[in-house]
């Protein structure tokens, strides 16, 4: 029998990473993306079945301040694994050639016990979103798990949803870690890079019915209860967002989750306004002082057509989706049914004073 107060797992054969680091002009180093898998470990063995498999030739690397290991850039974008329970973690991280010097969930500083000082902003928040996957290689031989880690926001985003999925079934899932190219235009530049997913072997029905293909090596023996994946930390995610939509898109999560309350509601409302607010510029700087208003013959000053505030309009369609997902409604029956009573217009079209009626129609329940 295992300890009870002990949290059992498997030793980190070596690490699956998607970067690396290059010689620069001046004799240093910077990161540099890759697109394909590149795998680490301390064992030259393991890594010669690495290439074996997925192509590569190994060699001796070092890392910053570690000891000699091997490195294997490999041919692979798709490899399949078990994915075991519990296998994400995620916090923000600052680090520095003494170590991890912060160590944040969002609410407390973990190694000094103490509230959070990362601060909201992304921009000036000197941790960064660290999320790390263990995994199991299905072919390559050797008992152990191999771990990822992510700085990326869309890796936060989605890989615990995944992983809380998964933990569901208590065992050993198939599945394939993959790498998917994201493109994004950003202050007029387009940007891409590369995201690590985790695709299932099976129909999520199929994994909730117990149907799923669960490895019999671990799942084997005395049944133990499945170790819950950990809830989405929707406020982080949303510090590190970097545009309305993105915020919304974890407003949409949150619901369909039942995790929505108050206090997300606000935050993410609060973010989402803070992302989408147009920026004015300083008095004097590319304006114009507007021209007097002159009547008409009959003195009647013609009317000024004023737009609505789109973070305003963001921030009521966030209480729209949050009072709808009370009554159990989805995100296409909303809009469906913010098109059925404004005329067909879309949520993206519709103003201020059509989203204060609608949410009032939601909230009464008015709405199917």
């Amino acid at each position: 029998m295992p300890i009870l107060v002990l949290q059992q797992r498997l030793r980190e054969l070596g690490r699956i990473r998607i970067g690396q680091k290059v010689a620069t002009s001046n004799g240093k180093t910077r990161p540099a993306k890759l697109n394909r898998f590149r795998l680490t470990s301390p064992s030259k063995e393991l890594l010669d079945r690495v290439a074996a498999k997925y192509g590569g030739t190994v060699a001796p690397w070092t890392p910053d301040g570690g000891a000699s290991q091997y490195e294997v850039i490999t041919e692979a974008t798709r490899m399949p694994i078990h994915v075991p329970p519990q296998p994400v973690s995620q916090y923000f991280e600052l680090w520095s050639g003494g170590g991890c010097q912060r160590r944040c969930d969002g609410v407390t500083e973990l190694l000094k016990d103490r509230p959070c000082i990362c601060g909201p902003d992304p921009e000036q928040r000197q941790c960064k979103p660290t999320t790390r996957l263990n995994v199991v290689l299905s072919e390559i031989e050797g008992v152990g798990v191999w771990r990822l880690e992510s700085h990326g926001y869309y890796a936060a985003l989605e890989l615990p949803g995944v992983a809380e999925l998964l933990a569901q079934t208590g065992g050993y899932v198939e599945a394939f870690l993959g790498l998917e190219q994201r493109t994004a235009k950003r202050d007029g530049q387009t940007r891409h890079w590369m995201v690590p997913t985790i695709d299932i072997a099976v129909t999520p029905a199929a994994l909730m019915a117990g149907s799923a293909s669960v490895g019999t090596a671990v799942a084997g023996g005395p049944q133990r209860a499945a170790i819950e994946g950990p809830r989405m930390d929707y406020l982080q995610l949303a510090s590190v967002a970097q545009s309305p939509a993105e915020v919304r898109e974890l407003y949409e999560k949150a619901v369909a989750a039942g995790d929505m309350n108050k206090a997300i509601a606000d935050a993410l409302t609060a973010r989402a306004a803070e992302l989408g607010a147009p920026r004015k510029a300083p008095a004097g700087e590319g304006q114009q002082r507007p021209p007097e208003p002159v009547p008409d013959a009959d003195g009647v000053y013609e009317g000024e057509v004023v737009d609505d505030d789109p973070a305003e309009v963001q921030a009521v369609w966030f209480q729209v989706i949050a009072a709808a997902g009370q009554h159990g409604m989805t995100t296409e029956q909303v809009e469906a049914g913010f098109a059925q009573r404004n005329g067909g217009t879309h949520p993206s079209s519709g103003t201020v004073a059509q989203m204060n009626a609608y949410l009032a129609a939601v909230k009464a329940g008015e709405v199917a």
